[in-house]
């Protein structure tokens, strides 16, 4: 389903306006006639900020800031000190009218999920550290459900069996709660065992909310990160509607299968045009660069149609929030 564009990778440090070491990971999103990269910039120092890129066509002739456009703030927070990573972006309209941005802030505490805001990727306005560590792989929903602001992350606790998605609400995108698991990694020989995250943030269609998510492999050779694919009820996203068995996507190139991290495909961001149905899917190659990949969301949705339907669960029974 999702095709590699030609000209991979479409970005690598050898781009960027200033030294950087690799860059990858990045969040997308639509402003405008603009298509919007937020990049995962690792330095020489290992250290990772945000850099903003932008582009008519979304592929090609990208306009890079000069320097680092969100860099750590660890003086006024501390859970930045080893730098921030893997944003993904959600326009949420309703009130705030404003791009929320979910990213993993570094220290020596272990990764935890922080948010931002912006209107226009110049000046940010940080909400700051909303998840205790170790938490990452969140993207806030771009709507509310029952008064509540949802978001998808993944927490890791000391001992824990494995590493799931989960789902929380918020009245106010700071104070979140009601936290709840909403897929299960799975055991065993599967693609997907042990260890999942989300992808890019969901995606809303007629069907339900899109989610692509990667699955860890641990092999003899290191992990092998693919990607599959499941979909949310559009008024419940706690209920599972499909998931599929198969990954969808898995690292064959050269660009995906070797780098600082070998065999990582990682999506953060795509954007759905939606008079074509194309989706434009934004993802690291093997920790080292960025690439494109493209997909029409009818056969998205056509192959998830083909897929198993999740068991039903006591909470499906239970209303979905309070107005």
């Amino acid at each position: 389903m999702f095709q590699r564009h030609g000209d991979n990778p479409i970005l690598t440090a050898r781009d960027w306006p200033y030294p950087a070491h690799t860059v990858f990971n990045a969040g997308a999103c639509q402003s405008g006639d603009k298509t919007v990269l937020f990049v995962r910039v690792e330095d020489r120092r290992g250290h990772s900020h945000l850099t903003v890129a932008r582009s008519s066509d979304g592929v090609s002739n990208w306009r890079i800031d000069s320097k680092p456009s969100f860099p750590p703030d660890p003086a006024n927070y501390s859970e930045e000190e080893w730098g921030v990573e893997d944003a993904r972006v959600t326009w949420v309209d309703e009130d705030r009218s404003q791009w929320i941005i979910a990213y993993t802030a570094f220290s020596h505490s272990g990764p935890l999920v922080s948010l931002a805001g912006t209107t226009d990727f110049v000046s940010f306005s940080r909400l700051g550290a909303v998840m205790p560590p170790e938490d990452k792989d969140a993207a806030v929903f771009p709507c509310r459900f029952g008064n509540r602001y949802a978001m998808i992350h993944r927490p890791v606790s000391a001992g824990s069996s494995g590493a799931h998605i989960w789902l929380s609400f918020s009245p106010d995108l700071i104070h979140w709660g009601e936290h709840q698991l909403l897929l299960h990694a799975r055991r065993g020989a599967w693609w997907d065992a042990n260890r999942i995250g989300l992808g890019p943030p969901p995606l809303e269609t007629p069907d339900g909310w899109l989610i692509l998510y990667h699955g860890v492999r641990v092999t003899a050779g290191g992990c092998l990160y693919r990607l599959g694919l499941a979909l949310l009820d559009l008024e419940d996203p706690r209920r599972v509607l499909r998931r599929s068995d198969e990954w969808v996507f898995a690292p064959e190139t050269p660009y995906e299968r070797q780098g600082d991290v070998n065999g990582v495909v990682f999506p953060c961001g795509w954007i759905l045009d939606k008079p074509t149905g194309k989706i434009r899917l934004y993802y690291g190659g093997a920790d080292t660069c960025l690439a494109l990949a493209t997909a029409q969301l009818s056969d998205v949705l056509g192959y998830l149609r083909t897929c198993r339907a999740p068991r039903a669960g006591k909470r499906e029974d239970i209303a979905l929030l309070d107005e």
